[in-house]
């Protein structure tokens, strides 16, 4: 989604705020701009496309200034277009501004500007911002840094929906404003300087220590000084928090992208997930979570509520835990979470899984569950984000930053969490005999070297992907947990490769969607539940009777002549196959794509952290 960069300090800001663009490529968008303070006019520049079409038109020797914003978009109002583009300006060119999310009642907003004289040259909801600030700037007629803040604030006032905004005004050279609503913003403090963006990445090279605003607040910024201020414009303190951070995770490291580093990087991530929590012979290491024995013991039921993979991850989530703890656990899609009507109570876990803790859909359903009083627990890969302030309680994977817009190892890692989450709870609850939890620890333990060996065999995936990349259908099938397996390796295909794809239970296939095979439609079947083994070969060779050419995905001794091709992982209890099946999918969506010339990074279309519900 669109990513905000500002700077404020004694720098020449045009470097630093088309780098921090470069860091957020991986969230999606569509067009680039930048607005700088010089000389008490605010220069701007704007380009449709990449950042590498805004970096060509601007000479940064040329623009001296010390202060500005910056901002990738990613359209929802107007197609994208340089006068759609960020930074927007009001009428007299007083006020520049960014803005994430969305301004549901803008419509309205911009009936009353044009009322009151004011002209739009875009068709965004975001240039009502700038004209509201002028609005209720010349309302108070004065010239005066209170009178900005205030502006800003009557503004925010007025706006329905999502938001966060970074704003400058060019009789204030040495002053942005910040103000957030549902849409993530960091501040970086730096010597005499401040970083603003809506995610570390962009940032994290000039600083480790960072203001994380909370909902509604603003926070008036000086190069040498910040203050915080609430809805009511209340001055309050604020905690600065160190976040560690490991520069060469957002580099390639001599990898052709970043989905094909981060794929690699997946046993190790899992191993920093894991490896402290795990203890044999003693309990699951879960003591950074402070539910009681008692609270946990007593539960009646569980949700899991996430998007696209992650919530995917929570439909594994979801079987472990049922098989192993018997609670009854549901998984509901986060955008619609909110719309059902969910049975939560005091006695209800709700589980939100968020890669970035920045998912709009996943954070109003946190709201929701809590506020119906029901315990709430968020995964995420984001020390400090929005979905772990929010929640009760928060643990975190250890994937390290996943750039790559289609995520791979944050998704394994979830699960490995989920896994590990299953086995505390079922100690907890005493459902499983001791030996049985031990035995299961060393499986999960054991699966990063496992994971190894398959990449060692990423030729044989690049083979198939050069015989199947001209397909226009592909299905995907699986029984149980392999079902599960079946949507994500759909959703990677479809998401970098743009191929059309679909995933079914295999059994379900024959109730309708056999009719769409013919001959030569390639089929790829995960086989890796031994007690569904006879059942899925069965369903597969349906398809195959009916002329398709099957990849099969499995731990089992497979007839090699009924499949066009059999791919074996290695061995492993059936609760943890999905941490190994996927991981050849991910590579046969990466090789796919590659064979199709696409830019594997950053899919059309998509965004890394979805801020807009």
């Amino acid at each position: 989604m669109c990513g905000i960069v500002g700077y404020i300090g004694e720098k020449r800001c045009t470097p630093i705020l088309l780098h921090g663009l470069k860091n957020l490529e991986y969230r999606g968008y569509d067009s680039a701009g930048i607005a700088i303070l010089e000389n008490h006019s605010i220069q701007i520049q704007k380009e449709k496309g990449r950042v590498a079409n805004l970096e060509s038109l601007v000479n940064p020797l040329c623009l001296q200034g010390t202060v500005g914003i910056a901002h990738t978009r990613w359209a929802t109002h107007g197609k994208p277009s340089h006068v759609n583009s960020h930074p927007h300006l009001d009428s007299d060119s007083c006020f520049a501004v960014v803005h994430n999310g969305i301004i549901e009642n803008y419509k309205v907003l911009r009936e009353f500007l044009e009322e009151e004289g004011y002209t739009f040259s875009s068709k965004t909801d975001t240039e009502v911002i700038p004209n509201l600030i002028h609005y209720y700037y010349t309302l108070q007629k004065e010239t005066s840094i209170s009178a900005f803040l205030q502006a800003v604030s009557s503004t925010c006032q007025r706006l329905e929906g999502s938001y966060a905004i970074l704003a400058i005004g060019k009789d204030f050279p040495g002053i942005e404003i910040a103000v957030k609503k549902d849409s993530p913003l960091v501040i970086g403090k730096g010597n005499k300087e401040f970083y603003i963006a809506s995610d570390m990445p962009a940032i994290l090279e000039y600083t480790r220590d960072f203001y994380f605003l909370e909902e509604n607040e603003m926070a008036l910024i000086e190069k040498e000084r910040i203050a915080f201020f609430d809805a009511n414009l209340k001055k309050h303190e604020k905690l600065l928090t160190s976040i560690p951070f490991d520069a060469l995770s957002s580099t390639k490291r001599g990898y052709e992208d970043f989905m094909l580093k981060e794929i690699y990087e997946q046993p190790e991530a899992i191993r920093r997930t894991i490896a402290n929590r795990i203890q044999f012979g003693k309990p699951i290491d879960f003591s950074d979570i402070s539910f009681s024995k008692k609270e946990l013991t007593h539960l009646h039921q569980i949700y899991i509520v996430a998007c696209g993979t992650a919530m995917h991850a929570g439909f594994v989530g979801k079987q472990i835990i049922e098989k192993l703890c018997h609670i009854p656990t549901h998984v509901e899609i986060a955008s619609e979470f909110r719309y059902g009507s969910p049975f939560l109570s005091s006695h209800t876990l709700c589980i939100f899984v968020s890669q970035s803790g920045e998912t709009a859909d996943t954070i109003a359903g946190l709201r929701l569950a809590k506020e119906k009083g029901a315990k709430t627990l968020a995964i995420s890969n984001v020390i400090g984000s929005s979905i772990t302030r929010e929640a009760d309680q928060s643990i975190y994977t250890y994937a390290g930053p996943e750039i790559a817009v289609a995520s791979t190892k944050a998704y394994t890692c979830q699960i490995a969490l989920l896994c590990l989450f299953a086995l505390y709870l079922s100690e907890l609850r005493k459902t499983e005999k001791v030996e049985q939890i031990e035995d299961l620890k060393r499986e999960l333990f054991e699966l990063p070297e496992k994971l190894e060996e398959i990449l060692q065999k990423h030729e044989l995936l690049q083979n198939i992907a050069n015989q199947v990349y001209q397909e226009t259908d592909m299905f995907f099938l699986g029984r149980g947990i392999d079902y599960y397996v079946a949507l994500e390796g759909s959703l990677k295909l479809k998401e970098i490769s743009y191929l059309h794809s679909e995933a079914y239970p295999a059994g379900e296939l024959k109730h309708g969607p056999i009719a769409l095979i013919e001959e030569g439609t390639i089929v790829i079947g995960i086989l890796t539940q031994d007690a569904l083994l006879s059942k899925t070969i069965s369903n597969l060779q349906e398809v195959i009777t009916r002329g398709a050419k099957v990849i099969a995905i499995t731990m089992a001794e497979l007839p090699q002549d009924l499949f066009e091709f059999v791919f074996k992982i290695p061995t492993t209890n059936s609760y943890f196959s999905p941490l190994l099946s996927i991981v050849p999918l991910q590579l046969l969506s990466y090789y796919v794509a590659k064979e199709k010339n696409l830019d594997v990074d950053k899919p059309r279309n998509l965004a890394k952290s979805v801020t807009v519900e």
